[in-house]
């Protein structure tokens, strides 16, 4: 089932197009990860993916039901979140917590089972010892964690994740990939995913989105593995 559907992008900054012509279908069940040199327009390309941009040509099509008929749930984690500054007064465990409130129900009593996910979550990106910190008292990699952490909790069907890894060690990593495998194969959830370390992620994908340069100095988006899609090109001078 197509979750996320995009035809013939084209969109940049300043008049000036950073990506043209990319098209590609995001499957349920689906691991995809998003490689490219720096300025190769990844977040772009998640931005566009997830509405957060509007395309200057082109179509993007969001379901809005999952293969089981239920409302589509999306948790996007951007890169390098720094936006929790020194007095934010949230604790780590609260922030988690929050991606346990479903839409337009923000004041449900949490059970048991939330409690649970949200230990396991916290667990999953080594923050438990942290749980009752001040966000703001947290380094910019801990921040990140967190964040992918109350994605978690959500139990959403799209994990969009924009180089979550970063600030973890290797295995830290490993462990990483593996979970987000396991949500995959065994809860039938999406995943996309911005990486730099194709080599540690190769073998749990379905499908793999290269951004890579071309010898005039555009960037071209190859699509391989699983996937049988159109490729369009992308400008070097994305972000």
């Amino acid at each position: 089932m197509n979750l996320i559907t995009l035809e013939n992008l084209v969109f940049g900054y300043s008049h000036v197009p950073v990506i043209n012509g990319a098209s590609f279908e995001v499957k349920s069940g689906e691991f995809i990860g998003i490689t490219g040199q720096n300025g190769a327009s990844k977040s772009t390309l998640l931005r566009l993916m997830l509405g957060l941009l509007k395309p200057w040509q082109g179509r993007v099509t969001i379901n809005k039901r999952n293969d089981q008929g239920q409302r589509l749930k999306i948790a996007y984690v951007p890169q390098q979140i720094a936006s929790f500054n020194v007095g934010f007064p949230s604790t780590v465990q609260e922030l988690v917590k929050s991606g346990r409130y479903q839409k337009g129900k923000w004041f449900k009593r949490l059970d048991k089972k939330d409690g649970e996910l949200v230990a396991d979550a916290l667990e999953m990106v080594g923050m438990s010892e942290y749980r009752h910190s001040k966000i703001g008292s947290l380094s910019g990699g801990q921040k990140q964690k967190i964040c992918i952490a109350r994605a978690l909790a959500s139990e959403p069907d799209v994990f969009v994740l924009d180089e979550p890894t970063t600030g973890m060690d290797a295995e830290s990593r490993v462990n990483f990939y593996q979970f987000m495998h396991h949500q995959v194969k065994v809860h039938n959830r999406t995943v996309i995913m911005v990486t730099h370390d194709l080599d540690e992620v190769q073998s749990y994908l379905d499908k793999h989105i290269s951004l890579e340069k071309e010898a005039h100095g555009e960037w071209k988006c190859l699509i391989s593995d699983s996937c049988k899609e159109h490729s369009g090109s992308v400008d070097s001078s994305a972000l």
